[in-house]
């Protein structure tokens, strides 16, 4: 435990050096500030609309944009060490490779972590001193399960860097794969679901169980529950609509999405060659 601490603090470290919290912060923070500013501009007007849409288009900018961070963050996790030659001196010291991948990960998630209380933070901050009418409970509810469920998803992603650190030989790609990821989560699986929605005409009560094969599905249907805006919500996701899917049962789900694809990495970097 003492090695998985000493990696993850090394990578935070780095994390603060390079400036990747506060990278990442301001992007979310600014982006997060300005959807919800310009939350009434369908209706013709500036300022800030109802919660429920608010918090409707913050967890869309999340879904597009933490994969996209976690995946940069932490594509080169292992391959980049071995290109740089640093990875079999890193071997050579008593730490076991599942330690030395534990701590790099627990480092690369607390740095998407931090920056993502901190961004939508800053965010809520300023909802709740610029929105008039706002249940300030009401709101630092649905922000607390937004910053939750976006922190899981990032490290979801890390964990599929991870994977495809570990598998690849070449930095260039690793990124590759990385985006292809990025791709096949976030835009090519809403097509495929929405062309199969289209095709079945009766019966398909089935379907909204198909988002569970998705995080970024999950993460949206943890995010829905409560919303008062049925109107505000959009796209695959408004088949589960009124569903059984609760974030009781969904965090779990992006829990394991976490455990499954770290514990291929792992097994994999623990048989493969330095």
């Amino acid at each position: 435990m003492n090695a998985v601490m000493t990696i993850a603090a090394k990578e935070f470290r780095d994390g603060l050096r390079n400036r990747w919290v506060l990278a990442i912060a301001l992007v979310l923070a600014a982006l997060a500030v300005g959807i919800a500013w310009f939350g009434a501009a369908a209706s013709g007007g500036l300022g800030f609309t109802s919660l429920a849409t608010t918090l409707t288009s913050l967890s869309t900018l999340a879904v597009f944009l933490i994969p996209l961070i976690a995946l940069l963050l932490a594509y080169d996790a292992v391959v980049g060490e071995q290109e740089a030659g640093t990875l079999l001196l890193l071997l050579t010291y008593p730490l076991s490779r599942t330690s030395f991948l534990l701590g790099k990960f627990l480092g690369h998630g607390l740095i998407l972590g931090v920056a993502t209380i901190l961004g939508f933070g800053i965010a809520g901050v300023v909802v709740a001193l610029g929105a008039e009418g706002v249940d300030k409970t009401e709101l630092a509810s649905g922000m607390g399960l937004l910053i939750l469920s976006s922190v899981l998803l990032g490290w979801v992603f890390i964990a599929f860097a991870y994977l495809i650190s570990v598998w690849v030989t070449e930095k260039a790609r690793a990124a590759g794969l990385a985006l292809v990821v990025w791709f096949l989560f976030v835009l090519v699986f809403d097509l495929g679901l929405l062309a199969l929605l289209v095709s079945v005409k009766q019966g398909g009560d089935w379907l909204p169980w198909l988002l569970l094969l998705n995080p970024t599905e999950c993460f949206r249907l943890i995010n829905l529950v409560g919303f008062e805006a049925a109107g505000s919500v959009s796209g695959v996701t408004s088949i589960a609509q009124g569903g059984a899917f609760r974030p009781a049962a969904l965090i779990p789900i992006l829990l394991a999405w976490i455990l499954v694809p770290l514990g291929l990495a792992i097994l994999h970097f623990r048989h493969r060659p330095a």
